[in-house]
């Protein structure tokens, strides 16, 4: 009984731990190279410094994801109930084309970057990217208050937003 007991309290702290909110990022997410809009690498700890002081949304998304695309509504509503709040959005789009016509498309108010390797490549592994839409949330301190968000989280990101602004 008492192996069983031990067994199901190291497998529910596993799980817990899995997901896990960060409170920072790590030396190496900060240091990843990106793309912006007009085609230049930019240090991801470059774009937070852009930000600084400010609430910020980061989302990572694709033009190619249908979850990501469902959620677009909720993202225009979350910007209009927040205009006060900064929003990046990370592309994980497999062609600088794509990733540009999804901005036009989906009209995206905000700052754009693509990380070219996509999900699984070196910014998404140092940011523990396992879904998109992905979105993380930064106070005015530059503290992440949330760490790990999906499409099915608006109304704990929204709530969080009115906390923070």
């Amino acid at each position: 009984m008492k192996k069983i007991a031990l067994y199901l309290l190291t497998t529910m702290t596993a799980l817990s731990c899995s997901n896990a909110q960060n409170k920072e990022f790590s030396e190496e997410s900060l240091s990843k190279k990106i793309i912006s809009v007009d085609n230049k690498e930019i240090s991801f700890s470059e774009i937070l410094k852009k930000h600084n002081g400010k609430v910020t949304v980061i989302e990572v998304w694709a033009s190619w994801c249908s979850d990501c695309v469902k959620a677009m509504p909720k993202v225009k509503e979350m910007q209009t109930n927040n205009p006060n709040v900064d929003y990046v959005f990370i592309s994980m789009d497999k062609a600088y084309d794509k990733w540009q016509a999804g901005i036009e498309k989906h009209e995206l108010k905000g700052d754009h970057y693509w990380a070219t390797d996509g999900m699984k490549g070196e910014f998404g592994k140092s940011i523990d990217l396992d879904w998109i839409p992905r979105y993380i949330i930064i106070n005015k301190k530059g503290e992440i208050v949330i760490y790990r968000a999906i499409e099915t989280d608006f109304e704990k990101i929204n709530k969080q937003l009115k906390k923070l602004e």
